[in-house]
């Protein structure tokens, strides 16, 4: 499968190609990991559909959506998993995914099942730490920069950002170009820096258990 532009998965997301014995229901911003999951693994039998990344900025529109693709593809796949965390849903997601008889991936949200639900459940600590994964980096603008105004009010980064003390970033890839432009994000922010390499994390475990 061809990867999309980061910006398509970001307001688009990604169809499926064919039918097969299992569909992956995904965010956009987890596409390019769970495809690369897939040929490394070689995962045949699974099939990818992302919806759109940026639907994390209204979390509540996520279980509706999961749900009109779960609906979609239903006939055309034996089993369907739903690679989400609550990312934000309050719990509704999972109740969804419960209703509709298909699994989900455990965890809050992205940033906990790349580093390892049990891992980051330790980090209590990190209260005033704002995350960012490899998608993000590369997405920054579209995720807090435009949506937030700060192109055109700078005066609101204290605003949204004067309780928080750091930008960690979780890198999936050991790419250096993507670690400077995080450092530059967490200077835009006034935070200090402090990159964590955590690869695929649970995200692995979680789709060999699938």
């Amino acid at each position: 499968m061809k990867l999309p532009s980061d910006s398509k998965l970001t307001e688009a997301g990604l169809a499926p190609e064919g039918r097969g014995e299992l569909l992956l229901i995904a965010c956009g911003a987890l596409a390019r990991e769970i495809l690369a999951l897939i040929e490394q693994n070689g995962w045949s039998h699974m099939a990818l559909t992302c919806l759109p990344a940026i639907l994390h900025n209204r979390p509540e529109g996520i279980p509706d959506a999961v749900e009109a693709v779960v609906h979609k593809h239903r006939d055309a796949f034996e089993r369907i998993y739903v690679v989400y965390a609550d990312c934000g849903t309050g719990g509704l997601l999972e109740a969804r995914c419960k209703d509709l008889g298909v699994e989900m991936v455990p965890g809050p949200h992205c940033y906990s099942f790349f580093e390892g639900n049990a891992d980051f459940a330790a980090h209590d600590d990190e209260i005033t730490a704002f995350y960012l994964t490899d998608f993000l980096v590369r997405q920054f603008d579209a995720f807090v920069t435009k949506p937030l105004k700060f192109d055109k009010h700078p005066e609101l980064k204290e605003m949204y950002f004067g309780h928080y003390e750091k930008l960690v970033y979780q890198a999936q890839t050991d790419d250096p170009a993507l670690t400077e432009l995080a450092k530059t994000h967490a200077e835009t922010l006034g935070l200090t820096f402090e990159r964590r390499f955590t690869g695929y994390g649970d995200l692995e475990t979680a789709l060999a258990g699938a």
